[in-house]
């Protein structure tokens, strides 16, 4: 006797449709599942035979082989134990044929008592099911909220195994799920990403009109920025509040977000799509693989769960050497490849980098009053800039010193910059960039390369003398060379110019400080 079923399971962040396949055969009773399956798919077999056996139905005490096709690729993760059940069910005739009318895909962990879990990761399998031509899902009620962000499927949810004793056709049951489903009462909190609450207001910060400006520049083009300044200047709150003023993500964008928290089992909210942007901000000991993921299973480490967020890095010369480096492959190619013996992942990884640092261990290299001064090494000196190496600074758009205030400013609250208005002109710049990139994959400047940035970076005679004979002077390379120019671009954008002007590149060019520092320092200047 022959029968299958279809099951779904991850590889990496997407989906990847399983067909099971189950064989019933006379001969001493025994069940293998064959198909590379991990170690809690090995250990389904016990938990499908409990399930069965307590639901009042009866393990066939025959041969059994399941199959999970395609055999070459590996299969991780519970939720094949409701499609292994179903189908030996199916296959034993315990279950009526007709009652699956039309393709259905069965997702979920068994209890021991026939009862249904969740499982993790049921967004980017339904996802891929979808894109192939399932039109049905049967899965855990925890599930079914997430399931059903997925338009044009009917999503099914049981308790337990004993629910198709009722001998009744599935597609009833769908039916059923509409009218009783009470997981939509589950939302997601007001206001908050991933935990991070967007209440602070640019307006609490007192002065800084030119950090908030770059700041303004890196939201509008998503832009990595680096704050350098002495303790207390405000690095640390101005970066916070970078996501109040970010661009609201698209459709597309929010189901690519809420796949990595649904794999990651991070997703906070079922019944509704991420639709404001992350922000991570993870401790300095954090190891390499906690920041671009790994393990024997491979998992999104933070740079994914920043994907089209934030990820601040604060204190970043106190992250190890090794931590810094594995972010300049994500920072250029914008996904992360995670290679094991079976397989590779891929993890999306497009953020905005936003780091704050110290000029010096002590903080007051360059900055000295007289209640604080510099006590450091220029041996410590160097080997606590030394950690930031060159080619990841080159991937940093802009290098704000970030200066300490004097009282004035600080008891001045008037002309003081909005998160309200400094997100009107973000939003602006976006929608020009909206409409520039329409019909192509890129979405912000900072994306922009190749052929197509040729095209539209265009510079009038003045600003491509200036950028020459900057470029000369600063020894700049041509990676520096690409990132002034998208920078430029997005200055334009945000004073609503067509043509990036010689102002515009004077700007960016001011924002690669550390670059002009480096120089005038190997001039003895």
């Amino acid at each position: 006797m022959y029968g299958k079923v279809m099951s779904a399971c991850l590889q990496g962040i997407d989906g990847q449709l399983i067909e099971v396949e189950v064989d019933i055969s006379s001969g001493l009773p025994q069940i293998n599942v064959v198909g590379l399956p991990d170690s809690a798919i090995r250990e389904s077999v016990e938990r499908v035979r409990s399930a069965i056996k307590n639901c009042g139905y009866t393990f066939p005490m025959d041969r059994i082989t399941v199959n999970l096709a395609p055999a070459d690729l590996r299969k991780e993760g519970s939720s094949f134990d409701l499609a292994i059940a179903m189908g030996i069910l199916l296959t034993s005739g315990q279950i009526d044929q007709q009652m699956l009318s039309q393709q259905t895909l069965f997702l979920g962990e068994l209890a021991l008592d026939g009862s249904l879990r969740p499982v993790p990761g049921v967004l980017s399998m339904v996802h891929a099911a979808k894109k192939l031509g399932i039109s049905h899902v049967c899965l855990s009620r925890h599930n079914a909220a997430e399931a059903a962000l997925i338009e044009g499927l009917a999503v099914c949810t049981i308790a337990s195994l004993a629910d198709f004793k009722r001998n009744r056709p599935l597609p009833e049951y769908f039916a059923e799920t509409r009218d009783n489903d009470d997981s939509s009462a589950e939302s997601p909190a007001a206001g908050t990403s991933n935990g991070f609450q967007l209440m602070e207001d640019y307006a609490d910060v007192s002065g800084q009109h030119q950090v908030k400006r770059a700041m303004m520049i890196s939201a509008a083009g998503m832009h990595n920025i680096v704050l350098l300044g002495p303790p207390g200047t405000g690095k640390t709150m101005l970066i916070k509040r970078l996501p109040s003023i970010l661009p609201p993500m698209s459709d597309k964008e929010s189901l690519e977000v809420t796949k990595i928290y649904s794999v990651s089992g991070k997703l906070a909210s079922r019944s509704s799509l991420i639709r404001t942007r992350a922000f991570r901000a993870p401790h300095h000991s954090i190891s390499p693989a906690g920041l671009v993921g790994g393990g024997s299973i491979p998992k999104p480490g933070e740079v994914s769960l920043a994907h089209r967020g934030v990820l601040f890095l604060d204190e970043l010369p106190e992250f190890t050497r090794g931590a810094l480096e594995v972010l300049r492959q994500p920072l250029e190619d914008r996904h992360v490849v995670i290679s094991r013996a079976r397989a590779s992942y891929t993890f999306p990884s497009q953020f905005l980098l936003a780091a704050a640092m110290n000029p010096c261990p002590c903080g007051y290299y360059g900055t000295a009053t007289p209640t604080h001064i510099c006590t450091c090494s220029l041996a410590k000196i160097v080997h606590y800039r030394s950690k930031i190496s060159g080619p990841l600074l080159d991937r940093i758009d802009l290098h704000v010193e970030v200066p300490k205030p004097d009282y004035a400013h600080l008891r001045d609250k008037s002309n003081q910059l909005s998160s309200h208005e400094m997100r009107e002109r973000v939003m602006r710049a976006h929608r020009r960039q909206q409409l520039r990139y329409a019909g192509t994959p890129i979405s912000h400047n900072n994306e922009l390369g190749g052929k197509l940035m040729r095209q539209v970076c265009k510079l009038p005679s003045e600003s491509d003398d200036l950028l020459r004979a900057s470029f000369e002077v600063l020894g700049m390379s041509a990676r520096a060379y690409d990132r002034i120019l998208r920078l430029a671009l997005t200055i334009a954008d945000l004073e609503e110019s067509d043509t990036i002007k010689p102002e515009h590149v004077a700007e960016a060019i001011q924002y690669r400080n550390l670059d002009r520092k480096q120089r005038l320092e190997e001039m003895g200047v």
